[in-house]
């Protein structure tokens, strides 16, 4: 008997379909993948199972009996557990503190917190989720608060584990990690269902996909009976372009932005010496946390330059606020959307309103012509490919890769001159990524000089003339594409100081 049964379930918002007489089955003991598009109703199905949204028709069966899951606390009590893709947890408390957080603990409200502690740490030996339960979650990377929020779902007995985009911001060993927990977990009788876009960890790891497109069902099947080319074109409805930048004839017209020893206001960057050419992108390699976010902000005026200089075809951008850096078309894709990037509670018109406001083309008699704005907005929509129920819908029920896109269409409005994309993929899906590598190889051909900052090295070999490998806040060495040894970069991003033989 399936431990989880879902027939049928319809959910709008805003008179657009969301899932569309959608079912999913879960067996006791299996890794289950939910696949597709951003935008497809993974997480909205999700969200109706853990009780954060109700359907509007359809029902839940939980080891053969129908339930009814009004909220997440009644999830929580059918043993029903769920990671999201942006974590829960609360920066200025403890490991132990947001483990046990609205539970009624021994001794509550005087709990013992020595012995909550121990058993916290026996739960994270037993699944290798080392983790310090005295530690401060602000103190902690992304994958030790992944492993938090795993802890705390497993401490609260949960069966059946539902995660949402879990390895969107881990490194590759942190993946592998997390596969190893998700493991031991199906040999001990969970049931995990993994929200994914990622082909590839999907046949890693899983026994049967669901897969998902425009909300309804396209397939289910078992893994070790499909390929990953299947999966593509069940997931995406067509076949994926080969797009490799080798096949490019790329021109370099002159230098565009260049660094000259810059050392950061915080001194936690360089000093960094770097030209990015017109017509041409420069990759940035290296283990989150080593300078990239500092790099960008830097180039945009969000830190300030404690030495050397930053130029835009030979203008000093030194002294320059943001917003004339921007004027004088510098783009920003932030590798935080929800922090740098939306005010989710606006609708889309309004976010891409948010640097476009002062173009002469959006005004009339200095006041805003809304008339222009619609138009801009549905251009955009249409541009970009963005899937959303109206553009007068807050961003915040847009899909991650919808809102991504909301983010290329402002910040690429017009002919910019250099664009900083940090982490421009992090959370599409393939053709979502598709269609954001497309855009970045138009803005090279057009002329910009393109800085991409990725922590996907797959990504950085499809699209870069060189790659600049980074770590602890300095450039270890610059390499062409063409002469790329993967073993040296790798050595580079961990911080040897080997050289290559030249």
């Amino acid at each position: 008997m399936p431990f989880l049964r879902m027939s049928n379930i319809d959910k709008q918002f805003f008179g657009k379909s969301a899932n569309s007489h959608v079912d999913l089955t879960v067996e006791p003991g299996e890794i289950h993948a939910l696949l597709g598009e951003n935008g497809a109703g993974k997480t909205t199905l999700m969200n109706i199972l853990y009780g954060l949204y109700q359907c509007d028709s359809g029902k839940i069966e939980l080891s053969g009996k129908e339930v009814s899951i009004k909220n997440p606390k009644e999830a929580i009590a059918h043993q029903i557990g769920m990671v999201h893709q942006h974590f829960q947890l609360v920066p200025t408390l403890t490991v132990s503190e947001n483990i046990t957080l609205g539970l009624k603990n021994p001794g509550h409200p005087f709990v013992n917190r020595r012995t909550l502690d121990h058993n916290i740490q026996e739960l994270s030996e037993r699944y290798n989720l080392a983790v310090d339960p005295r530690a401060l979650v602000k103190t902690l990377s992304v994958g030790q608060q992944q492993r938090v929020e795993i802890i705390k779902v497993l401490y609260r007995e949960a069966k059946l584990l539902i995660l949402d985009e879990p390895t969107a911001v881990l490194t590759p060993q942190e993946v592998e990690s997390l596969f190893d927990v998700l493991r031991k977990l199906k040999a001990e009788g969970h049931s995990v269902i993994i929200i994914t876009h990622h082909i590839e960890e999907v046949m890693a790891l899983t026994d049967r996909i669901t897969i998902l497109r425009d909300g309804c069902n396209v397939g289910v099947v078992r893994t070790a009976d499909t390929t990953e080319e299947e999966l593509s074109n069940l997931m995406i409805g067509r076949q994926l372009e080969t797009n490799d930048k080798r096949t490019e004839t790329i021109t370099e017209t002159g230098k565009a932005l260049v660094l000259d020893s810059v050392i950061s206001g915080n001194r936690r960057l360089g000093p960094v010496s770097l030209t990015i050419p017109q017509g041409s992108i420069i990759g940035v390699a290296g283990v989150d946390g080593n300078g990239q976010k500092e790099l960008a902000e830097v180039i945009l005026g969000i830190s300030g330059v404690a030495e050397g200089s930053i130029s835009l075809d030979g203008q000093k951008l030194n002294r320059l606020t943001i917003k004339q850096r921007k004027d004088l078309g510098i783009g920003y894709i932030s590798d935080d959307r929800l922090q740098d990037s939306l005010v989710l509670d606006m609708d889309l018109k309004e976010n891409l309103l948010l640097s476009l406001y002062r173009k002469k083309e959006y005004k009339t008699h200095s006041l805003l012509d809304f008339t222009s704005v619609q138009q801009m907005a549905e251009k955009a929509v249409k541009a970009f490919g963005i899937k959303t129920s109206s553009i007068e819908t807050p961003v915040r029920y847009m899909s991650g890769g919808n809102q991504q896109k909301l983010i290329l269409a402002r910040e690429l409005e017009g002919t910019p001159r250099a664009v900083i994309a940090s982490q421009p993929t992090r959370g599409l899906d393939i053709g979502a990524t598709e269609d954001v590598h497309n855009i970045l190889r138009e803005l090279r051909r057009s002329g910009c000089s393109v800085l991409l900052i990725s922590s996907d090295l797959e990504e950085i070999l499809r699209l870069s003339d060189r790659i600049a490998v980074i770590h602890k806040g300095r450039i270890a060495d610059i390499i062409e594409n063409d002469d790329v040894d993967l073993t040296y970069v790798g050595m580079l991003m961990a911080g040897s100081k080997t050289r290559r033989l030249r």
